[in-house]
């Protein structure tokens, strides 16, 4: 094949274009697919290899790397291929490259798969090159690449075709390759602290752990509706009451048929544990130190900067009760209401619309959902939460509205929820009743008691501190991302003909 034959005819359409040249080569060249290619190194060590070729230097070294061609030069004469991590110039010339090489040449188009074997120089001007001898076709891309092939600039096409942004976009990539360090980070933090990983269902036949609306299925053999976990926290305590750990964990894939935002996705990644005979505040020590190790290994330093701001995962945080924490913002001080109406009346004059049954508890959480929330820049725990909202978590000692619960803040975000776990077998029931009687009340009709749940926790369940992380929004934080989209590899979204 020469070029003249390789280039006669074609369309001056690109993707046709494309098509064409791939059915040249298979006239050629046969299989444009191969199955069977071998290099010897990746790019990066080629890199680390030859670190220290002088420029001008040619060794007798023959080496064969692969990747995608991402920019081609004087007639495909120099051309950059990449692999997953990093990049490598090509050096075609007639004087070192047979003609069966250099005759594949004017049918390759950037995007490319291809394979080549060659003897590696470093060039006049210090660029790391493979003078090649021997050039493969490994994939022949029948699309062009984005016109700006340093980044899509369309978001949603970002989202959508996610591949080709993290070809193109050496952010995207980072951030990804940043997201699976996190994850395995609290993997071996947890793991190292003694916690013991367990798998439980995505599959629930009475939804619960959480107060979500769920997606639903039907098992076809089992003729039974079915729905997809909004939190694995009943299946987590069970293990707990088995004694098969003192401390379990579980990185989970969470769905919740809810809304779609900047912060929230359908289906989410959390962190969930419990921990045998600790309680709340040891539970705030371990997010601690779990922040501040994911913080280092990230950027080297427990400092960060997320937008225009300065975040420091260096402990401890602060810690603030909720009632005080509004307190401190908007003067109402709840903890010295004793009743609902009072509660209401408050917040009525504070400018916000109150629903007629809210709870005392509700309108505390509702005030600081409005009005602390915007200021909790600096991570802090927000303890003592309204026994209202808060079904698994034990009381304060001398304030029985109050729970031992808290929730992580960072720049106005909640990233985790974690208790001193409700462990009475007779007032967990009670609670879940009352809970369940609020959701048909609401119209959530399929809602039902978990029987088995409660079965357990009559066995007997250790005292506990129990804890849930958002592990999206936590690594959104870390790698500076502005949507939850941007660190969810494929993010839900609209159909495209929507």
């Amino acid at each position: 094949m020469n070029e003249k034959t390789a280039t006669a005819s074609l369309s001056s359409d690109a993707t046709e274009v494309r098509a064409q040249k791939l059915k040249l080569l298979r006239e050629q060249i046969g299989d444009v697919y191969p199955a069977h290619f071998h290099r010897t190194m990746t790019n990066a060590e080629l890199a680390a290899k030859y670190e220290g070729l002088e420029p001008d230097t040619e060794t007798q070294d023959v080496v064969t790397v692969a990747g995608r061609v991402f920019s081609s030069r004087n007639s495909g004469m120099f051309m950059d291929i990449h692999d997953a991590s990093g990049k490598i110039q090509i050096f075609s010339h007639k004087d070192t490259t047979p003609e069966e090489a250099r005759a594949l040449l004017p049918m390759i188009d950037i995007g490319d798969i291809i394979g080549v074997t060659g003897v590696v120089r470093r060039t006049k001007r210090g660029e790391l090159t493979i003078n090649a001898h021997a050039i493969t076709m490994l994939t022949k891309s029948l699309l062009p690449m984005p016109e700006k092939w340093h980044g899509l600039s369309d978001i949603e096409l970002r989202y959508r075709k996610r591949h080709l942004d993290i070809m193109t976009n050496e952010e995207s990539k980072l951030r990804f390759r940043q997201r699976s360090r996190i994850v395995s980070g609290i993997r071996r933090f947890m793991e190292n602290d003694g916690f013991m990983e367990v798998e439980t269902p995505m599959l629930h036949s009475v939804y619960g752990g959480a107060t979500a609306e769920p997606f639903k299925t039907h098992h076809n053999t089992l003729k039974l509706d079915m729905y997809l976990r909004i939190a694995p926290e009943l299946y987590l305590k069970r293990t707990l009451v088995s004694g098969l750990t003192d401390k379990v964990f579980e990185i989970n894939r969470n769905f919740r048929n809810e809304g779609v935002s900047t912060r929230h996705n359908p289906e989410f990644t959390m962190m969930e544990c419990y921990w045998a005979y600790a309680d709340y505040e040891d539970i705030m020590d371990l997010v601690e130190r779990l922040f501040a190790e994911l913080a280092i290994s990230i950027h080297g330093t427990t400092e960060f900067t997320y937008g225009d701001k300065e975040i420091s995962f260096k402990g401890p945080f602060r810690r603030v009760p909720m009632p005080d924490a509004v307190k401190e913002v908007t003067g109402i001080d709840f903890l010295a209401m004793k009743t609902d109406e009072e509660a209401r009346a408050a917040t009525g004059a504070s400018g916000f619309e109150v629903e007629k049954d809210w709870t005392w508890g509700e309108c505390l959480a509702f005030v600081f959902e409005e009005k602390v929330e915007p200021t909790l820049i600096q991570p802090a725990h927000v303890t003592h939460f309204p026994k209202d909202i808060s079904p698994f978590a034990k009381e304060v000692p001398g304030e029985p509205r109050l729970v031992e619960r808290f929730e992580t803040y960072c720049n106005t975000w909640e990233l985790g929820n974690a208790f001193s776990e409700l462990n009475d077998p007779e007032e967990q029931r009670a609670r879940m009743v009352e809970q369940l009687w609020q959701a048909h009340a609401r119209g959530e009709l399929e809602k039902q008691l978990d029987d088995e749940f409660l079965d357990a926790i009559d066995q007997g369940m250790p005292p506990a501190g129990g804890l849930g992380i958002g592990v999206d929004r936590l690594i959104m934080l870390l790698t500076n991302a502005p949507s939850i989209r941007d660190v969810i590899l494929f993010p839900a979204r609209r159909h495209k003909a929507d």
